[in-house]
């Protein structure tokens, strides 16, 4: 599948005028990070680019620029993307009318915001969300409000050290654990050394 993304030129770059992510407490220094492509958020576009949703509701969490997103909605699946960062939902219609798909419904929500009128999905995924210790709970709790009684979440995780809490925690939520090395990302430009961690109810 031929994907075509307008992303940030490199992680220094920073426009933030009207102050929107400082409100929401993003430093310049974290501004830029949604904006490139994660060599994590490659994994998980890679992994949905047959994956069976056939009939299934999808959330991508923590989308970024929303790499995955794009790949689902060129397949014609039911996908809905959120993110923190003010600017990701400008970026995901971009990049949408770019690949000549329709354009992909984005929430800008955090973890511990209050009802945001989502709805339940089948199908939870993330790219690299694992990387703040003080974020678990949240993390896993939002999943949780999102998830439909039967409900599969897959998160690519890189290895920041924050997967064995976050899979107790979604173990005591319910869910089946298990986890395995994704195959045939040898040619990455960056070697992909985490796993692909996933839960089911």
């Amino acid at each position: 599948m031929d994907i075509h993304v307008c992303t940030l030129r490199d992680k220094q770059e920073f426009q933030d005028d009207d102050g929107a992510a400082e409100t929401l407490g993003i430093s310049s220094a974290s501004w830029p990070l949604f904006g490139v492509v994660w060599t994590s958020g490659q994994v998980l576009a890679r992994l949905m680019l047959d994956y069976e949703v056939d009939g299934r509701r999808v959330l991508e969490v923590g989308c970024g620029i929303g790499l995955a997103s794009l790949v689902l909605s060129r397949r014609g699946v039911d996908i809905t993307a959120t993110d923190y960062h003010p600017s990701a939902g400008e970026f995901l219609n971009k990049n949408a009318a770019l690949n000549d798909t329709k354009a992909i419904p984005f929430v800008r929500i955090g973890w511990d915001d209050p009802d945001d009128g989502l709805g339940t999905f089948d199908l939870i995924i993330g790219s690299d969300i694992l990387y703040e210790r003080d974020h678990i709970e949240s993390l896993s709790n939002f999943i949780d409000r999102h998830a439909r009684p039967k409900c599969e979440v897959i998160v690519v995780d890189p290895g920041r050290g924050q997967h064995a809490q976050f899979s107790k925690k979604m173990i005591e939520l319910g869910y089946a654990h298990s986890q395995h090395k994704p195959e045939g990302m040898g040619d990455l430009e960056v070697p992909f050394k985490g796993q692909v961690l996933r839960y089911l109810r």
